[in-house]
């Protein structure tokens, strides 16, 4: 049997643990440089408050309610959640952390346990412990799991936690499923079963193998038909680590100048190499991407997105940033007024073993790349994130003299909250 704990609605609980004057209240937390709402309470989702909506309509829309805005907190979240996952560690037999806020659990000899306790009891000691309330769906395969756990979130009478154990429980939970929310039917493939005439999970279970695979030739549409018909045929291996990683954000505003993007790409990168030294894996590939801003019909428009490959993989700092600011050197275009830019990892593997390249650094000094990250890694770890940065991290900007100043991180976060639990700054003090 497989399980998943979900954390509800990740974003808003956290910024509720030091906020408990906030519950049974609409609480919405926007996304980097305060844009769009990227996680509303179950109160702001029935005050009809959509995910992606601008921050600047809220008040347009809302202009006599009272709704709590939060800037997001990555710092908050991600520490919270990580005291989420060890308490999971510590209750189940085998664990990975698939997301921010969700956990996959496998339950191995748990066979005399009542499951459907076991995950009421761990739904309580979360509760209790972190205060962020969570989710369990367990099931016999993950994609199944995944359909519980959202009738544990969506219904109070699971007590947080749903078992589909039987077929009966299966086939009756399916056929409440809408085929769009199945985890692994992306949203083109949801379209395409509708007009097919198959709006819920039940309809597209109830095919036969050689059906799904004339139709869609895909492999993993037909794990994930197998596994609604309770096949476990997903591969941990294919989901503890991910392929290729993302960093990327709008600006607070339009830059143009070269260095100044350079920040933006040297913090992007930093952030995919701490990414892949918490997964212990290396990448291959580092690519840039830099756009302008689409919605200006009144500006002219550029989109450039290039790749380089590495002579060794690695997950060192130093390294990808480097590779980060190279490529972003090359598809820099003066003249244009951009407003997105991102860093992607790719070809990603295990840290170790790692073919070295003849024309490349040697093994030593590799080895003191990786000394100097994990040393690193600890300080922020210990002190806060961004504690100890690159140089090429910083951002500067001209004083009344003309002097370049080091500044703060330039990502606007009006109304972000403190870090009680990572920064001393911020400790919580009692009256």
């Amino acid at each position: 049997m497989y399980g998943i704990i979900d954390c509800d609605n990740c974003y808003v609980s956290c910024e509720r643990v030091f906020r408990p004057d906030l519950k049974g209240k609409p609480v919405v937390v926007l996304s980097n440089n305060d844009g769009c709402i990227v996680a509303r309470s179950n109160e702001a989702k029935r005050m009809g408050i959509k995910a992606g909506m601008p921050y600047f309509k809220l008040a347009e829309q809302f202009p006599d309610e009272k709704i709590a805005v939060f800037s997001s907190n990555y710092e908050l979240y991600g520490e919270l959640t990580a005291r989420v996952v060890d308490i999971i560690r510590q209750e189940a037999p085998r664990y990975f952390r698939y997301s921010i806020d969700e956990c996959f659990v496998m339950l191995d000899g748990m066979e005399s346990v009542d499951l459907k306790q076991w995950g009421e009891q761990l739904h309580r000691r979360i509760a209790r412990s972190v205060g962020v309330p969570v989710s369990v769906g367990i099931a016999p395969d993950k994609t199944l799991a995944k359909v519980a756990s959202h009738f544990a979130k969506r219904y109070p009478g699971y007590r947080h936690c749903c078992l589909i154990d039987t077929d009966e429980k299966r086939r009756k939970a399916l056929k409440l499923f809408p085929i769009g929310d199945v985890w692994g039917i992306g949203r083109r493939y949801a379209a395409r079963l509708e007009k097919m005439g198959m709006p819920t999970a039940y309809d597209f279970a109830s095919m036969s193998a050689e059906w799904v695979n004339a139709e869609f030739n895909n492999v993993v549409v037909l794990r994930t038909w197998a596994e609604l018909n309770g096949r476990d045929c997903v591969p941990d291996e294919a989901m503890a680590k991910k392929k290729s990683i993302c960093t990327s954000r709008s600006f607070n505003g339009m830059i143009t100048d070269l260095e100044e993007l350079k920040v933006h790409v040297s913090n992007y990168a930093a952030r995919c190499a701490e990414k892949l030294r918490q997964q212990d894996t290396v990448a291959a590939i580092v690519a840039v991407f830099l756009n302008t801003n689409f919605f200006r019909d009144d500006l002219p428009q550029y989109w450039q997105f290039r790749e380089l490959t590495l002579p060794t993989p690695t997950n060192s700092s130093i390294q990808i940033v480097k590779a980060a600011t190279d490529v972003l050197a090359q598809i820099y275009k003066p003249g244009y007024r951009y407003k997105k830019a991102g860093v992607i990892v790719m070809g990603i593997s295990p840290s170790s073993p790692v073919q070295l390249n003849l024309f490349d650094l040697n093994a030593d000094q590799l080895q003191r790349l990786r000394k100097l990250d994990a040393v690193v890694d600890r300080i922020n770890r210990i002190n806060g994130t961004e504690t100890v940065i690159l140089a090429s991290q910083q951002y500067r900007q001209q004083n009344d003299q003309g002097k370049s100043e080091v500044f703060a991180n330039i990502i606007k976060h009006d109304f972000r909250s403190k870090n009680p639990t990572t920064r001393w700054s911020d400790i919580i003090r009692l009256k």
